[in-house]
């Protein structure tokens, strides 16, 4: 309750500029791998390559933190992979090295497990979900600011600003979040072998299920916002400034939707229905994309793309560690997080393998669909059985 009692204030700053830091240059990713030659397929390894580190990462980091009790050294170093990889991003024009620096990045997305879980401690069990909620609105605003500025750097300035400016947001993302509190929990003192450990948690149906339905939702994020819509906005004739309006369109409702989620929505119509709903309008606005040649038009599929997606993660975030002790919490965090990167990675790398074979518009048709899937998947499993003894 640390935080609680001395502010949240640095911890959202800190959390916004997080996002910010590694957000500046997604409205112009996939347009900048193919001016450097990159082919759409490629373009989709990029994307991916951020999804497929955290994958790799976020189980045994969330393990370690459980184990030493800590959670804001985590924190700090994940800024600084971030802020080194808008560096790095910066100073350097080819198309394999940018590859690789989207996956650093991805690393840095890794500590996010610790983030959700050490703001999570200011809240209540069966609050958990309105902690996600209020933090995904700060993500969101970051997220939001980043890509409309990133857009206009790189109209104004030329394709490398963007990637300084989120060097930049890095530096005071590390500068506030040195002013975070942290009272240690009590470590993890499970003799479990850590493989046994992860699968109790993977065991867990509460667990388990929520992971799998966050899968969808970040291929859905992934393929879309953060991956061909802008790509698809060129085609139809975007500017890099509108690129980065979509981007700010997008992202405004998804951050709204967070802080909905946060403070009044699940309260009055619980988890269920609120990522049904969200699964359903995102699947709707994802298949209008290649039906819209206007980019007015396409503003508006994707803003209630973003509301749409905005509703359903915060939710599937809070559900995962609802019941879970708090020295377990970031281990099983970490284990829906790693499962959640599987969408992130594999989303744009099978859409945009697609696009390459039978183009791009195939490849949103078979995410929308995805998406309706997930709203089927998610009336079948998401029950009030799943709510802690409280109420959101």
């Amino acid at each position: 309750m640390v935080i609680k009692r001395l502010g949240k204030m640095p911890f959202y700053i800190a959390t916004m500029l997080f996002w910010f830091s590694m957000y500046t240059y997604v409205p112009i990713l996939t347009p900048y791998v193919r001016i450097l030659g990159g082919s759409v397929f490629m373009a989709g390894l990029v994307v991916g390559s951020y999804g497929f580190t955290q994958m790799l990462i976020r189980i045994p980091l969330g393990m370690w933190s459980d184990k030493v009790g800590v959670r804001k050294p985590f924190i700090l170093a994940g800024i600084l992979c971030s802020t080194l990889s808008g560096l790095f991003f910066g100073v350097t024009d080819s198309l394999w090295l940018t590859l690789l620096f989207r996956a650093f990045a991805g690393v840095a997305a890794g500590s996010w497990v610790a983030f959700t879980v050490l703001f999570s401690q200011s809240y209540p069990p069966d609050q958990a979900p309105k902690a996600m909620g209020l933090l995904s609105f700060w993500t969101g605003i970051g997220q939001m600011i980043a890509m409309a500025l990133g857009g206009l750097f790189a109209q104004w300035y030329g394709w490398h600003a963007p990637f300084y400016l989120g060097f930049v947001g890095g530096i005071l993302s590390f500068l506030v979040a040195l002013l975070i509190p942290e009272q240690p929990v009590k470590s993890s003192k499970d003799r479990a072998h850590p493989i046994l450990l992860l699968v109790e948690t993977g065991k867990d149906f509460n667990v388990l299920s929520v992971s799998l339905l966050a899968i969808i939702v970040q291929a859905l994020s992934f393929v879309t916002m953060f991956g061909f819509t802008p790509l698809y906005a060129t085609q139809i004739g975007a500017t890099k400034a509108q690129l980065g309006l979509l981007s700010l369109l997008t992202t405004a409702p998804n951050a709204l939707a967070g802080f909905l989620t946060g403070t009044m929505i699940v309260r009055k119509m619980g988890p269920r229905a609120i990522v049904v709903s969200g699964f359903l309008l995102a699947a709707i606005a994802t298949a209008l994309i290649p039906l819209t040649h206007r980019f007015t038009l396409l503003l508006i599929s994707q803003a209630l793309n973003g509301f749409g997606q905005g509703l359903v993660l915060p939710v599937l975030m809070g559900l995962s560690i609802a019941h879970v002790p708090t020295n377990r919490r970031a281990t099983a965090m970490g284990f829906f997080q790693a499962v959640y990167s599987l969408g992130m990675f594999g989303g744009p790398s099978i859409v945009g393998a697609m696009s390459n074979a039978i183009g791009i518009s195939s490849g949103f048709y078979v995410t929308a669909i995805v998406a309706i899937f997930g709203a089927g998947l998610s009336l079948w499993w998401i029950t009030n059985r799943q709510r802690p003894s409280g109420q959101y």
